[in-house]
């Protein structure tokens, strides 16, 4: 069977989840560093895929395991807004005081952050994620173009992503997908880059 891109379907949670902590250190295996594996799903992952499912793409293997994902929002603000209404509520009490989650935690309780005044004019945003062995056969790129043509049916003119400035391999490979750098002086330790949703 031949890999396939597809819609999500809520069996694929799990993998989702285990999709994004392998690949949560700058796309290197985060597992085992929080208290939970599920910790940074709960903040870059699942909030997608629960609250717009519509928008969320999965690279299935063939066989109807999800070995990748793009997941993200078509409108940051109202995003935002649910994010703090519905997933933050959602989830209370799922994680203690364990110091090892406290950076992710700061993040999950503060979904405002997504909010940069120079992204304005990119209103929608994505993650991308892929495992290891999955990554370089032309996946992603797929992926991109199934998202965006989404994106551009649906009349978002713009879409951004955020990234650690140290993952210089997904800088690449934006870059051959035509992201370019958007400059957030407010945002020294952050690399923003955006295009348009056209094909």
């Amino acid at each position: 069977m031949q890999p396939t891109i597809r819609a999500y379907r809520p069996t694929d949670l799990d993998a989702v989840y285990d999709i994004c902590v392998r690949t949560a250190d700058s796309g290197g295996d985060a597992r085992g560093r929080n208290s939970s594996d599920r910790l940074v799903g709960d903040v870059f992952a699942a909030p997608y895929v629960v609250l717009e499912p519509e928008v969320a793409r999965i690279l299935d293997d063939g066989h109807g395991n999800a070995v990748g994902y793009i997941v993200g929002t078509a409108d940051t603000a109202r995003f935002v807004r649910r994010y703090r209404a519905e997933w933050l509520p959602a989830t209370e009490g799922r994680y203690g005081d364990d110091p090892r989650d406290q950076g992710w935690l700061a993040l999950h309780h503060n979904p405002e952050r997504m909010l940069v005044a120079e992204l304005a004019g990119y209103p929608a945003h994505l993650h991308i994620d892929l495992l290891p062995e999955w990554q370089g056969r032309g996946q992603g790129r797929g992926l991109m173009a199934s998202f965006l043509a989404g994106l551009h049916d649906a009349g978002v003119p713009r879409v951004h992503l955020g990234m650690a400035p140290a993952n210089t391999a997904a800088r690449a490979f934006y870059g051959r997908l035509g992201f370019t750098e958007i400059p957030v002086p407010s945002e020294p330790n952050a690399l923003y880059l955006g295009r348009s949703t056209a094909p």
